[in-house]
């Protein structure tokens, strides 16, 4: 293999196994804002339960979260220099941005949140509780205007360097971080965010259910769980029919290859399942005819064909075409999952229900396929371009880099996270299998969390 073709997989590799953790954490997040704010509102201790218990699920995910993603940073240095030069001024500002307004607001009240229960009064810790929450969401912004730019790039002009090179350079700040797809895109990875999250509380709540265990706490901790699962997956249609038409605008070549769409000016069918023909350019498999191109709007008639593209301009198209209707299908199966248990859980038969709750338990893992497979489309949708229309990924990557120095850290990589994923997996097995009740402690009096912190710790003190 290339060195090029190696530090692809490299890189595709930590970020796909980052990319399970930062989603769970800011759905968690927000499930956690929820139940704390709920315990704050009815003093119901259950809700005080609740949030403890998935606290430390949180933690578990941002920790991990953390750990795989450092190495994503240190590659564009050591594999992807030319492409660090070129984007540099743009990429590193993004960056920057999301470890001073992000980061450091999600790590700075973790700590508060996981141990300040008794440290605290319940309305700082549920302000740290929102604070971490909002940082997770802020680490995903620029993350996604970073990468939105690369997509569609807008506020930047291209200047020559004393060596010949050429690099961007903003030119206005905020069009780089409004580029034209940086709200669709922002919004639908976000909404799966909390899909993902609420659905790994979904799960374990139908785990309870069909172990006989923890049923009080696992009947309230469902209906927060199923409820914003079927919010966000019923607002996923919405933003991915936004952000579908904001591809067809703005990267007519990776909508081509979402729709396998050959010839310009013809009507677009929707493919539910099929196969594509880059030879013959043919789509087979079941199809609406002509839907797609109604959902697109009038500009279906000019969109651009494949045939039209140049080849060497073209993205791999069956990857695309299938991770894109790959993604589509978990969406709307996740709509169904997730209405069909809301209505079975507010009506108090979900318990009973088994074939549903063992479907809701494996299905924890459908969101992260459908994050894959959008991510996949997005990315490899992109290709033969690192920046859209700047720079090609074929000049993109370290020239003094072998190969041979590729493959070793790749291996490395690889069997640090198996490590990782086995200590994920075994905390996060264990936690769930000792329950909500291990290590619980009845919140504190009110009228003790409104005495001064050194009052309060003479009066422990002194007893």
């Amino acid at each position: 293999m290339t060195a090029e073709l190696l530090a692809r997989i490299q890189f595709a590799f930590t970020a796909g196994f980052h990319f399970i953790f930062p989603p769970m954490s800011i759905g968690l997040g927000i499930i956690l804002v929820i139940m704390e704010g709920l315990y704050l509102k009815t003093k119901d201790p259950l809700y005080h339960k609740m949030t403890r218990f998935w606290v430390l699920v949180f933690a578990l995910t941002f920790s991990v979260g953390v750990a795989t993603g450092i190495p994503l940073e240190f590659q564009f240095g050591t594999n992807w220099s030319t492409y660090s030069r070129y984007v540099g001024d743009i990429f590193g500002s993004a960056l920057a941005a999301e470890g001073v307004f992000a980061f450091f607001l999600e790590s700075g009240f973790l700590a508060i949140l996981v141990f300040g229960w008794n440290k605290v009064s319940p309305k700082m810790h549920f302000f740290s509780t929102c604070m971490v929450s909002l940082g997770s969401m802020f680490s995903a912004i620029w993350i996604i205007v970073a990468n939105s730019w690369q997509q569609t790039p807008a506020g930047y002009r291209i200047e020559t360097l004393a060596d010949g090179t050429t690099r961007a350079r903003i030119t206005d700040f905020w069009a780089m971080v409004f580029n034209p797809s940086t709200v669709d895109r922002l919004t639908h990875t976000v909404v799966g965010a909390f899909l993902t999250g609420a659905m790994v509380v979904v799960s374990v709540s139908a785990y309870y259910m069909l172990k006989k265990r923890h049923l009080e706490f696992a009947r309230a901790s469902m209906k927060i769980g199923i409820t914003v699962a079927m919010l966000a997956s019923l607002g996923q249609l919405w933003l991915g029919h936004d952000s579908t038409i904001g591809v067809a605008k703005n990267q007519p070549e990776k909508f081509a290859a979402m729709e396998g769409h050959f010839k310009t000016g013809q009507p677009i069918d929707l493919t539910l399942m099929g196969t594509v023909n880059t030879e013959t350019g043919e789509v087979n498999g079941i199809k609406i005819p002509g839907l797609a191109g109604q959902l697109l709007g009038p500009e279906a008639a000019t969109q651009v064909g494949l045939n039209d593209i140049p080849k060497d301009e073209q993205p791999p198209v069956a990857p695309v075409f299938q991770s894109f209707r790959l993604m589509v299908a978990i969406g709307v199966f996740m709509i169904l999952l997730t209405v069909v248990g809301f209505i079975q859980a507010m009506r108090g038969k979900l318990e009973t229900n088994n074939l549903l709750l063992k479907v809701m338990v494996v299905s924890v893992a459908l969101p992260h396929v459908a994050n894959m497979a959008g991510w996949m489309a997005a990315e490899v949708g992109r290709q033969p371009w690192s920046v859209y229309g700047l720079l090609r990924t074929s000049e993109s990557h370290s020239k003094v880099v072998s190969a041979g120095q590729i493959a070793g850290s790749l291996t490395m990589f690889i069997l640090l996270y198996a490590l990782l994923s086995f200590l994920f997996f075994y905390l996060l097995d264990k936690r769930i299998k000792l329950g909500p009740d291990v290590d619980y402690e009845e919140p504190e009096p009110e009228w003790l969390s409104k005495v001064p912190f050194q009052e309060k710790a003479k009066s422990e003190v002194t007893q």
